[in-house]
């Protein structure tokens, strides 16, 4: 099994950090249902500032809000306006790689969805397994 991504929020800016909160990141459901990621799922986190790294799990905030907050222990990972990059994963057989199709939005500095990108497996002439991102920007 391989683990892979599934979905992905590229270049997101926190919006807020809840060192008070019981943990988890808030997120708006319009980007989570734009890329495909689901409440209580865990993602793993990492911050383009700081470096950091970590995992937790996703609460919907209020729709259309554009909210990025790290709650509990996260808090102290990331500062208001650190771009992060949260990404969903999945385990699959080698062979399925084709069908994942992952999705990529990037975001503009006020998280408001710029790109829309599609990761795509494919088999070329070179190799069983090529890779390719595909623009789906509307």
């Amino acid at each position: 099994m391989l683990k892979v991504v599934r979905a992905k929020l590229h270049g997101i800016r926190v919006t807020g950090a809840d060192l008070d909160y019981h943990g988890s990141i808030t997120l708006d459901p319009e980007h989570c249902d734009a890329a495909g990621i689901y409440p209580l799922e865990f993602v793993e986190i990492w911050n383009k500032n700081s470096g950091a790294r970590l995992s937790t799990y996703v609460i919907f905030g209020e729709a259309g809000s554009r909210c990025c907050v790290l709650n509990g222990a996260a808090a102290r990972t990331c500062q208001v306006g650190d771009e992060v990059i949260i990404v969903a994963s999945d385990y699959i057989e080698a062979k399925a790689l084709p069908e994942v199709r992952p999705k990529v939005l990037t975001f503009t500095p006020d998280n408001r969805i710029d790109q829309v990108l599609r990761y795509d497996v494919f088999a070329s002439d070179k190799r069983k397994f090529d890779f390719r991102i595909l623009d789906e920007t509307p």
